[in-house]
């Protein structure tokens, strides 16, 4: 009788790659509307985020760093230039607010999020996204996300 050996599974994580991904942006909220430009970084294993919003041919918000050295968020239009050392510190204004990279990700990747619902899936996952929440001062906002680019660096 022949016995054969099965290796064991392999259970570790695949590596967290890189990702630059681009959506189109739509918001609503008390303060007006917008549509535009959303282009990202994320880097998982260091916590690098680079995020830039635009829209109507501007740069509505800056938002970078990493988990070593915290994140900087900057809203030219709201005269808003903080750092915080985590990104669960920052407001985050015309997106869903995450808590990190890695919660970001899971929101892009899988619809997964507070508020956040998937309105259109393909093979890569969701291809269209919606938040519904509350700004800052309580008011309800709502923001679309429509992906046009993903890109995992191997």
């Amino acid at each position: 009788m022949l016995v054969l050996q099965v290796p064991p599974a392999d259970v570790t994580p695949a590596p967290a790659v890189p990702v630059r991904a681009q959506y189109g942006w739509g918001y609503s909220g008390s303060g007006g509307e917008g549509t535009g430009t959303l282009n990202l970084l994320m880097e998982p294993v260091s916590g690098r985020l680079v995020a830039e919003l635009h829209g109507l041919g501007e740069r509505l918000l800056l938002l970078e760093g990493d988990r070593a050295s915290g994140y900087r968020l900057q809203v030219p239009r709201q005269k808003v230039d903080q750092r915080a050392a985590t990104l669960a510190e920052l407001p985050l204004p015309f997106l869903p607010q995450v808590a990190s990279v890695e919660a970001l990700l899971r929101m892009l990747r899988q619809g997964e999020g507070p508020g956040v619902s998937v309105l259109k899936k393909d093979a890569a996952g969701p291809r269209k996204l919606h938040w519904q929440g509350r700004d800052p001062q309580g008011k309800a906002e709502q923001v679309w996300l429509d992906r046009k680019r993903w890109e995992e660096s191997k």
